[in-house]
C-alpha cells in the first residue's frame, strides 16, 4: 500500500488529561478514510495532532514517508496538508474572493491546481456570491467557503474535522457529493465524523476511536456488516 499518511503510537494530552493513547493507522494515497467515534472519543484531537495543533507527547506522524510530528502547523501546511476545522473560521469581513485569495499557494507537482473558477464549478453557490462578505453567509455556505479556501493551497492531503456537523440534510448531501468529487480529482481525505450514513456515502475505510485508542479499522463495507462493532462504539 502506498501510504500518504502513517500514524503510530500517538499519545497526546490536554494538561494532565491523557486524550490520545497509542493511536495508530495508515492511509493510502487517494483514499477517503473516516475517523469515527462518539463525542469526546479523540477524533478532533487526532486530526489536530496530525496538523501539529496539538503537540504529540509520543509517537510518530509520517506524511509521504517523512516525519512531521514536532513541526509547526504552518510548516505542515506548506508540505501539502490542508486543514478544515470544525469551527470553520472564515474571515467574516472579507468577501468570498478575498477569502480564497488568502489561501492561495503556488501549484504543486502531481496534485490538482485549484483556481477560483475551478472551485466555483465545484461550489456553484459560492460562484453566485463572489462579493459577499463571509459573515453574511449561512453556516453551510461558510463550510463550503472554508473547504474552498483550503483547496486554494493545492493540498495533497485534506483533513476535514466534522464536515457534516450542524448542517441541514440537503447541505450534508451536497457535502458528500463534494468529497466524492475531490476524491475523483485524486485528493486524499481524512475526515472525522459521527454521522454513519454520511461516512458510509464517502469513505473507503474507517478507523473507530474510543477513549483515545483505535478499536477497529477496516473497510466501510466491513463496518456496515458488523452490527456488534457499530453498537459498541458508535451508538449513542
Amino acid at each position: 500500500m502506498d501510504l500518504i499518511l502513517a500514524v503510530s503510537g500517538l499519545d497526546a494530552y490536554y494538561g494532565r488529561a491523557h486524550i490520545l493513547q497509542g493511536v495508530g493507522f495508515g492511509m493510502a494515497r487517494g483514499e477517503v478514510l473516516a475517523l469515527m467515534g462518539r463525542n469526546g472519543a479523540g477524533k478532533s484531537t487526532t486530526i489536530k495532532a496530525v496538523m501539529g495543533l496539538v503537540p504529540p507527547a509520543r509517537g510518530e506522524v509520517r506524511f509521504e514517508g517523512s516525519r512531521i510530528d514536532g513541526r509547526q502547523p504552518f510548516e505542515i501546511a506548506r508540505l501539502g496538508i490542508g486543514y478544515v476545522p470544525e469551527e470553520r473560521r472564515i474571515f467574516s469581513e472579507l468577501t468570498v474572493m478575498e477569502n480564497l485569495a488568502v489561501g492561495q499557494r503556488p501549484p504543486r507537482e502531481g496534485v490538482p491546481h485549484w483556481t477560483a473558477e475551478k472551485l466555483f464549478a465545484l461550489f456553484p453557490n459560492l460562484g453566485r456570491m463572489r462579493d459577499r462578505a463571509g459573515g453574511a453567509m449561512s453556516g453551510g455556505e461558510q463550510q463550503m467557503l472554508t473547504i474552498a479556501r483550503t483547496l486554494m493551497g493545492n493540498p495533497r492531503l485534506l483533513l476535514l474535522d466534522e464536515p457534516s456537523e450542524g448542517l441541514a440534510p440537503v447541505i450534508v448531501e451536497e457535502m458528500a457529493k463534494t468529497i466524492l468529487a475531490l476524491k475523483d480529482e485524486g485528493l486524499s481525505i481524512l475526515l472525522s465524523e459521527q454521522n454513519l450514513h454520511f461516512a458510509g456515502a464517502v469513505a473507503d475505510r474507517v478507523a473507530i476511536i474510543e477513549k483515545g485508542a483505535i478499536r477497529f479499522t477496516g473497510t466501510m463495507a466491513a463496518l456496515t456488516a458488523n452490527e456488534a462493532i457499530r453498537r459498541q462504539y458508535l451508538s449513542v
